[in-house]
């Protein structure tokens, strides 16, 4: 039985890729036809099909690069995106797409418990590591927590920024589903609409069990992973 030219294709890449770096590029799928003598939808699902397993990424505009190692992070601790991108030798970074305080959601004030209609921090960012799209993360902060739009939000920490302002973080909650992307999640992590994604949502307190973010995560499952640790309950 012969072999479909895009596992050929997907084949040889393959061997290609394990010797390039992470964030190499690979040619683009106009180079593939020239290459390989086939057509411009056989090249793209060559490629699509390591785009799946994870081994390369596309950038609208730019091209097919080979991807990094999976991020895991560890959902047992309260390690922020920043220390934990350091901690795996990347280097962490945020494309602020807003930063502003005004009146909150009755969403965001029920979840931080506070009056309806009270003014909350509003900060909105795609997460990058190594200057790869990882998560497009929306935070909702209390009041007291305003002091942080002085800070760099871009290759600064959210959560030093809460300390430097007396605000420490101290433990919180999360809920992790699993979400289709929308217009808004392709544009700003560089994906198809209706790709699968990884959404995290967290409450976390300060030392007094009070509320002060409110956080949605929304990653790229072939960039990033989320482990738990947990012990058996035996039965009775």
């Amino acid at each position: 039985m012969t072999t479909p030219r895009y596992i050929e294709i997907e084949q040889q890449l393959r061997v290609r890729i394990a010797v390039l770096d992470p964030h190499d590029p690979l040619p683009s799928d106009a180079e593939l036809c020239e290459e390989f003598g086939v057509s411009r939808m056989t090249a793209r699902q060559a490629v699509h099909r390591l785009v799946l397993d994870g081994l390369v990424y596309r950038q609208t505009g730019r091209g097919t690069f080979v991807a990094p190692a999976i991020i895991d992070r560890q959902i047992a601790n309260l390690r922020g995106f920043s220390a934990e991108m350091r901690a795996r030798g990347l280097k962490p970074s945020s494309s602020v797409i807003r930063a502003d305080f005004g009146p909150g959601t009755l969403d965001q004030t029920t979840t931080l418990r506070v009056p309806p209609a009270s003014k909350v921090v509003k900060i909105e960012r795609v997460r990058l590591a190594d200057a790869v799209p990882m998560a497009y993360e929306t935070a909702t902060l209390t009041a007291r927590c305003a002091g942080v739009l002085g800070a760099d939000l871009a290759t600064g920490s959210l959560h030093a920024a809460l300390i430097a302002e007396g605000v420490i973080p101290n433990s919180g909650e999360s809920t992790v589903t699993a979400e289709l992307a929308n217009a808004t999640d392709a544009e700003h992590l560089a994906i198809k609409r209706r790709s699968p994604l990884l959404v995290e949502r967290r409450l976390i307190r300060d030392v007094n069990l009070t509320p002060i973010e409110w956080t949605q995560s929304r990653y790229v499952p072939e960039r990033f992973s989320l482990t738990a640790k947990f012990t058996v309950e035996l039965p009775r």
